[in-house]
């Protein structure tokens, strides 16, 4: 199938292509990109007015599957996904069981290409069933096609452990992506410490907890030589640590999500779960730090941390309900209202933070531009629409999000994957309507 994309603004931060033109897609390739391009089609779709990135990557998705699959499963989770704007997702390892094994890795790899129009990169565990005590089959699962080992849901906390599980990554030519909360100093919290944690009688986690595993895990990863990506980055000294080992010259990325560059401990409302997220919802101070460090690069990554539950366990009071909120249907109209619009990040950065830096942490080469010759993956976003975030039309299992009734800017309109168009929201409008 051939598709031409016509009069979009095309932005391709590989080539620091921004300008009006034309994307002719051929046999699942960018075959040509350029100003009026005459060339018979069996599709095309008009662009006028929408911005045309290379598809987008989320580098921090919970899919649930195996084991948690009421919450999410493969099939939901892509189709989110492709709603959302993105054509590559990469799954966290904390399943039930967890993904510690090339066959684990392969049941996830199989399912994703029956059940899924996207692709899904699933990631490995750093040590065995995630208990944090001996490293896990890395070699075997690195052979089995994973991205990254990760122990996201925590932290490996000893020490010699996790450098040894480093090493074997490193030797394997993975990255290591690292959720940094010191489980000795969290006791129980489930906010932000402050004296709204106070005044609610409520545990809070305080900075220190992902401060000195930041910390930390920095200096293994200089001292191992492995690549590092910080996940969901949430506090001012995460800003402060991240700029200097770029600085020292480490491989050192860090991504921050929507939640923590849109809001704060202070916009919480007292008993409502869907605001209970780990790491907690941070201060102004914090979060003006996140924005600076996303518009100095300092913060390379924008991903979503999609972590959908069931409404029953969202209905728990705050101390008991599980952390995380659903992201992947809301990423792209909180980056454009809340950093685009006013001016924080350019339309340039926000495709390379939700595209292009991704593609080169897992190094998938074939993603992250749209230079002729790559996969033709692509997103396609109306910028100026508003529109009212409503839960009731996710596609994601998951509703669990502070943000439904939220009223915003940015829309996808469509998402291609290899070519192939996986969604429209025209086409979403016309079966509502129906």
């Amino acid at each position: 199938m051939s598709l031409l994309i016509k009069d979009g603004r095309v932005i391709d931060p590989a080539t620091k292509l921004d300008d009006i033109c034309d994307v002719f897609i051929k046999d699942n390739k960018v075959e040509k990109i350029g100003r009026d391009l005459k060339i018979d089609v069996d599709r095309v779709i008009d662009a006028s007015g929408r911005l045309v990135m290379p598809g987008l990557i989320d580098l921090h998705v919970h899919l649930r599957d195996p084991g948690f699959t009421y919450k999410e499963d493969i099939e939901t989770g892509s189709r989110a996904a492709a709603r959302g704007g993105f054509t590559t997702i990469v799954a966290m390892p904390n399943t039930k069981p967890p993904i510690d094994s090339p066959d684990r890795v392969d049941y996830v790899t199989v399912k994703a290409r029956q059940l899924s129009s996207i692709h899904v990169l699933q990631t490995g565990c750093v040590t065995k069933g995630m208990k944090g005590e001996e490293p896990s089959d890395i070699r075997g699962m690195a052979g089995a096609g994973i991205p990254a080992i990760t122990e996201d849901g925590k932290s490996v906390m000893n020490t010699r452990v996790y450098k040894d599980a480093m090493l074997l990554a490193k030797e394997c030519h993975l990255p290591v992506f690292a959720h940094c909360e010191d489980k000795n100093l969290v006791q129980g919290g489930c906010m932000n410490e402050g004296e709204i944690s106070r005044n609610w009688h409520l545990p809070g986690i305080t900075n220190a907890v992902e401060d000195v595993i930041v910390a930390r895990d920095i200096v293994l990863a200089s001292e191992t030589g492995v690549p590092l990506h910080l996940c969901h980055c949430s506090t001012r000294n995460c800003y402060f640590m991240v700029k200097a080992a770029k600085k020292a010259g480490m491989q050192v990325t860090a991504e921050v999500c929507p939640h923590h560059f849109t809001l704060t401990s202070d916009d919480m409302i007292e008993g409502d779960t869907n605001y209970k997220m780990n790491p907690p919802l941070r201060t102004k101070e914090d979060l003006m730090y996140l924005r600076k460090g996303l518009r100095e690069d300092v913060f390379d990554i924008i991903s979503t941390d999609h972590a959908p539950h069931s409404a029953a366990e969202k209905e728990r009071d705050m101390e008991d309900a599980p952390f995380g909120i659903a992201g992947l249907e809301t990423s792209v109209a909180l980056t454009i209202t809340e950093l685009v619009k006013p001016g924080i990040i350019t339309w340039m950065q926000m495709a390379e933070k939700m595209s292009y830096n991704p593609s080169k942490v897992i190094s998938r080469e074939q993603s992250g531009s749209l230079a002729e010759g790559r996969e033709a993956d692509i997103t396609i976003i109306d910028p100026d629409v508003e529109y009212v975030i409503d839960t009731s039309a996710f596609a994601s299992k998951g509703k669990n999000t502070p943000f439904n009734g939220k009223k915003v800017t940015g829309r996808v309109d469509y998402t291609i994957c290899g070519g192939r168009v996986v969604y429209s929201q025209s086409d979403e409008v016309s079966v509502a309507k129906e």
